[in-house]
């Protein structure tokens, strides 16, 4: 076999080694913190992909943030002050090589544990978390909008409620 024949076929195989490679690495960095496939267009899939925007703005993962975070993307807090993706970017760059922010949103968690609810409508998911002893339908503390554009879920919208005061 002269060598001319060899060199495609080799090549050919090759192509295929590392677009398959390259799959598997995709695959698996939608789910390297969650588990779970955040491309997917599943309720699970939110969940997860908000999960690791937690992760990413404790640990400072700003390219994954920025990935993530619509240009358009605000968040509206109790208060009524709203922060644009920048104020997000820039917090979490804080947050790199330090676990402060992190141990206090931890004790938070801690001592207000959330459900969360995620309605589906077509290219649009929202998350709701609440309150477990009154229920979704009763009580929502914060809400975040994602649409699914170039195959994944991106945060467009998160609006925060204060605590209820009965």
């Amino acid at each position: 076999m002269s060598r001319q024949r060899i060199l495609p076929w080799s090549m050919a195989c090759l192509a295929v080694l590392v677009l398959g490679a390259e799959a598997v690495i995709a695959a698996a960095s939608a789910a390297s913190v969650t588990g779970v496939d955040e491309s997917a267009r599943s309720q699970a899939a939110v969940i997860a992909v908000d999960q690791h925007w937690l992760e990413a703005e404790l640990g400072g993962d700003t390219a994954w943030l920025d990935s993530m975070l619509l240009p358009e993307y605000r968040s509206v807090g109790a208060d009524g002050v709203v922060h644009p993706k920048a104020a997000i970017m820039a917090h979490a760059a804080k947050n790199r090589g330090s676990d402060t922010e992190r141990r206090k949103v931890e004790a938070w968690l801690k001592t207000h544990p959330s459900g969360k609810a995620v309605v589906i409508h077509g290219d649009t998911a929202i998350l709701s978390f609440y309150d477990p002893a009154k229920g979704a339908a009763n009580d929502v503390r914060s809400s975040d909008i994602f649409v699914y554009v170039d195959g994944r879920w991106h945060a467009l919208y998160s609006q925060h409620s204060g605590a209820p005061t009965s």
